[in-house]
């Protein structure tokens, strides 16, 4: 073999040749490096497929009543619900998208086994118990100066509350009469007063119900008169208004009724445990003490609050009452407030008693709209329920659409049943889901499925307004711009995402904005403040 070898001479040209291309490689390769701007991965689900509900927000193609079997959620109002066997069971005030329920009974129900499906099954009443005409009457027989009674009278069925109590179940109902005290004009009387009755079943598949009888009713304090000064005149005659009752067994064993509708707030009565009724209704204080208010509850006698729901809270060691805030058919927006006693005082989150009559912080729910939907307002009047194996807790209400949605004839009137997750914040809040439940199956969500484009909404409250989201990216960098900026961070273990120190319950959840629906992750939370953000990741 021949070996051509270079001179020494020629080494310095070729080494020099050598360095330029070694130096303008290294230059080339620093500038990509600098210039290349941070790409996220593809964005990768927590769940890749899964079948979830597909049914249509406007329902009102199928609203009839003999399109019942078709209706899952639709046609939902102040919902109940309680576990039976392997059935929940939902249990809402009479109403319905063109009260289409008229002459069926009274106090719809369903049942669902996943809380996703559910079966409408009829009505849990057929008339109305012989006891509240009769009630009535010897009511006004007693006045001073006695009135006549009335013949036939219009009632209201409204808000029913179930909770099973040892083998029983217990169905807590409200009944209004809807005619003036005196005369047939609403403005210059007071309506009649309204009850709270109790029936019992011992097993919620056979809607078989004994019915008990009254347990309170509204009552006078002698305060106002039942004449009423115009349509403009809210100083309620009765003290506290007998509906929307909602019932709780304390860790002591004690039972009581909460109940309670605007004019003077939300009354906490103690009950009988045998006999699901107070022992004596005689004089005022026996119906009941005030346990939540809004502005002066001394002077004001139409206090804009209703629908309590009192929970406990073995983890945290609080009862929880949750109140609907507002008129119901846009405004509505959910409150909770909570006490170590079952009679108070309720504090919020800014340690303010909303037993005295602050303003109830936090705020759970809001007329909100995520992008590519009309959105949902009137959301509250809240059932909040445990799942008995899980432990999981959860929020049923009804959301209606917005006023004057194009194609759809009183839009308003459409309610759907939404069923959401409840998660608890580390200070012991209870915060919303974004979405409504689907039953996507849990999984740890990890750090590269946090990356990418989201839609974030940050409740303020306005009255009647709809909340708008803004569009944020959270990049793999832990950087957020867009809408929001600032930092992220996760903890996978807890599920828990951070955003500039404000920290968030993260999801699994069902996109049901998108078309077409799909899975997602979201978030929520609170502000320092006590106002919730809700939000989803879009793409």
């Amino acid at each position: 073999m021949r070996i051509r070898l270079l001179s020494i001479k020629s080494l310095p040209i070729i080494l020099a040749g050598l360095m330029l291309v070694i130096f303008a490689g290294c230059s080339k390769k620093d500038e990509e490096t600098t210039s290349t701007p941070t790409v996220d991965p593809p964005i990768i689900p927590p769940v890749s497929t899964f079948a979830g509900p597909t049914y249509a927000d406007n329902y009102t193609s199928i609203s009839a009543w003999a399109s019942r079997s078709q209706w899952n959620l639709a046609n939902v109002h102040d919902p109940t619900v309680e576990k039976c066997s392997e059935y929940y069971y939902m249990y809402q005030t009479d109403a319905s998208y063109g009260n289409v329920h008229e002459g069926q009974g009274h106090y719809p129900y369903r049942r669902s086994k996943d809380l996703v499906n559910w079966e409408f099954m009829g009505m849990a009443f057929s008339t109305v118990p012989a006891w509240v005409k009769d009630s009535l009457n010897n009511k006004r027989a007693r006045m001073s100066p006695a009135l006549p009674p009335i013949e036939n009278p219009s009632y209201g069925f409204w808000a029913p509350h179930i909770k099973k109590v040892g083998n029983k179940y217990r169905l807590y109902y409200s009944v209004v009469v809807t005619n003036p005290i005196v005369g047939t004009d609403p403005n210059t009387s007071w309506t009649e007063r309204a009850f709270i009755g109790l029936a019992e079943s011992d097993d919620l598949a056979t809607n078989q119900w004994v019915d008990k009888g009254m347990v309170v009713c509204s009552e006078p304090d002698g305060v106002r008169s039942y004449t009423r000064n115009g349509a403009n005149d809210w100083s309620g005659y009765f003290k506290f208004n007998a509906i929307d009752p909602t019932f709780i067994v304390t860790p002591e064993g004690e039972h009581w009724l909460i109940y309670g509708s605007w004019h003077s707030g939300i009354a906490a009565l103690k009950l009988n445990p045998a006999t699901g009724k107070p022992d004596k209704l005689e004089t005022i204080d026996d119906y009941g003490v005030r346990i939540a208010g809004r502005g002066n509850v001394n002077t004001n006698r139409w206090q804009a609050l209703e629908g309590p729901e009192i929970i406990y809270n073995q983890v945290t060691g609080y009862y929880y009452l949750f109140l609907a805030y507002d008129e119901l058919s846009i405004a509505y927006n959910t409150r909770v407030a909570r006490s170590r006693n079952i009679t108070g005082p309720y504090v919020g989150i800014d340690g303010a008693s909303v037993t005295t009559g602050a303003e109830c912080w936090p705020m759970l729910t809001h007329p909100y709209a995520f992008s590519g939907h009309t959105g949902w307002v009137g959301i509250s009047h809240c059932s909040i329920f445990q799942n008995p194996d899980t432990k999981e807790w959860f929020y049923a209400s009804q959301g209606r659409l917005p006023e004057n949605v194009p194609g759809i004839n009183v839009s308003n009137a459409v309610m759907m049943g939404h069923v959401r997750q409840i998660h608890w914040t580390e200070d012991g809040w209870p915060v919303i889901a974004p979405e409504r439940y689907a039953g996507v199956p849990k999984t740890t969500i990890k750090e590269e499925y946090i990356p990418g484009t989201w839609e974030q909404i940050t409740m303020q409250y306005q009255y009647k307004v709809i909340q708008q989201p803004i569009t944020m990216l959270l990049t793999i960098d832990k950087k957020v711009s867009g809408g929001v900026t600032g930092t992220w961070s996760l903890d996978t273990t807890k599920g828990i995402l951070t955003i500039n120190n404000i920290k968030y319950n993260l999801s699994n959840a069902w996109n049901w904005e998108s078309v077409p629906r799909k899975v997602t992750v979201t978030y929520s939370g609170l502000t320092l403040t006590g106002r919730p953000i809700w939000a989803k990741k879009v793409q």
